[in-house]
Formats: structure tokens, sequence, C-alpha cells
């Protein structure tokens, strides 16, 4: 199983920018794709952007496309989740995952995945 530490969480202002940064170790025993997940509070974690192994296939919910960007350093073990534009809703724990167990898509959910981070908080005030 791979172990996953994210940092770069923190508390922004509207249109506001962070770069969350997601640090993997270990070894990958399934799907090497990684992806972002999102948990605001009394809601459901929510699949938010994914990458495969050599970062050309990259999928996004709808609601950040064009303000997030997801991409990864295999080198570095490292995956990012660049976040423009924040807004409040984009209020959240954000979740690292890797193994991909499914198929990639732009309407996965938490099942697809085998390995959690323990996630970092955004805070995006109004």
């Amino acid at each position: 199983q791979v172990h996953l530490v994210e940092s770069g969480g923190g508390l922004v202002q509207t249109e506001g920018s962070l770069r969350l940064l997601c640090a993997a170790s270990g070894q990958h025993l399934n799907n090497p794709a990684m992806g972002w997940f999102r948990q605001a509070p009394g809601k459901e974690r929510e699949f938010v952007a994914a990458i495969s192994w050599s970062g050309r296939l990259t999928y996004y919910t709808e609601s950040v496309k064009g303000r997030f960007t997801i991409s990864r350093d295999n080198t570095k073990n490292t995956l990012m989740l660049q976040m423009d534009s924040l807004q409040p809703e984009d209020t959240a724990v954000y979740y690292c995952a890797a193994e991909l167990l499914t198929s990639l898509s732009d309407q996965m959910t938490p099942n697809g995945f085998n390995s959690w981070g323990q996630g970092t908080q955004v805070t995006v005030s109004a």
C-alpha cells in the first residue's frame, strides 16, 4: 500500500490561490493513477481531479474545471493540485488518493482508490 501525506492547505480569501502537495511513498500494488477528493462538513467525500501515471490524462469535476490543475512529478513521487480563483464553496478537507481500482473518469467515487492520505484543510473566506 502507498503512504500519502498532504500539505499546502490553509486560509485564503476569495479569488486567492493555493497549491496542494501529496508526497507518496511505498509500492503501488494497483494502477498508479492518483487523484484528489474533498469533503466539506456534513457532506460526503467528492471527487475533484485525477491523473494517469504518465500525466497525459487528467479529469476534473465540473465545478473546478478551468480553476484547478492536477499534475504529478514521478521523479519526486509527488502529486500537486494548483487551485486558483478559489471560492467559499471550495472550503473542505482535501484528500490525496492513490492506487486506482477502477477506471479514470470525471465522475470518480472514493471506492475507486485504495490508498488515502490524512487530508489537509482548505478554507476560503468570503
